[in-house]
């Protein structure tokens, strides 16, 4: 793939792996459409640089999400790579009164329904353009998941064999996993030792998208899969008493 000159939405794109995506593919001279909730933050990226365009947006919200995509269609036709890499989880069980089905719906428009209607919709404009590619993030729980956080396993799970037969579907259109140990973001503030940092999983994942290598496998995730292979049973005592 084509590192330079492109229009890349990244979704998710004001903390964590979103920003340093966003920072990194600005510094490789690209154009980049941030997506995010939070307003301040979004401004921030913005002045970050000026190849940035900040662009609010609750992409589990399908009046916001149809108004991102008007505004591609109308201001960004020459959008070429789509990064979905907005997630939610709640590290919780089922059994936790606190888990309730709001949190799980917002898990599962978060990580699973939202990005597949965003592919869905933006596709024609992808196909329009050169080097066109969707980038989705998944998780190594989507391997071999952990006790708590089912649901979040799931629709990384989903996202994963989705991802697979949409590479299978689309000819004109290049579709990368980025598939993540544990990273040091917000999200897994207090929880768990020997993360990785958003900067070492985009060093790798640049690494692997360069020359094009769809599933990319982060860090401690290319051991866990090999285990995985080889026994599966193996795996699952070793992530079944994860907590974190």
């Amino acid at each position: 793939m084509k590192l330079d000159n492109n229009k890349i939405l990244i979704t998710g794109a004001t903390s964590g792996i979103g920003r340093e995506l966003a920072e990194r593919f600005c510094q490789l001279n690209n154009q980049i459409i941030a997506v995010g909730r939070n307003q301040i933050r979004l401004e921030e990226l913005a002045r970050f640089d000026k190849r940035i365009t900040s662009f609010k947006c609750d992409i589990s919200s399908p009046s916001e999400l149809d108004r991102l995509v008007v505004y591609i269609n109308q201001e960004h036709k020459d959008l070429n790579v789509l990064i979905n890499n907005a997630g939610i989880q709640y590290n919780q069980t089922l059994l936790d009164d606190t888990y309730n089905l709001q949190k799980i719906e917002n898990e599962i428009s978060t990580n699973l329904t939202s990005p597949i209607k965003l592919i869905t919709l933006l596709i024609p404009v992808l196909q329009n353009n050169s080097n066109a590619a969707i980038v989705n993030v998944s998780s190594g729980l989507a391997m071999v998941p952990k006790a708590k956080s089912a649901v979040y396993c799931g629709t990384k799970a989903a996202i994963h064999i989705f991802s697979k037969s949409l590479r299978y579907q689309l000819e004109t259109i290049k579709v990368f996993e980025i598939i993540p140990p544990l990273v040091d973001t917000e999200m897994t503030k207090g929880r768990g030792k020997g993360k990785i940092s958003p900067q070492r999983l985009v060093d790798e994942f640049i690494k692997a998208y360069k020359n094009n290598k769809y599933e990319v496998n982060i860090h401690k995730v290319k051991l866990l899969r090999i285990i995985n292979r080889i026994s599966p049973k193996i795996a699952d005592s070793i992530m079944k008493g994860v907590t974190i």
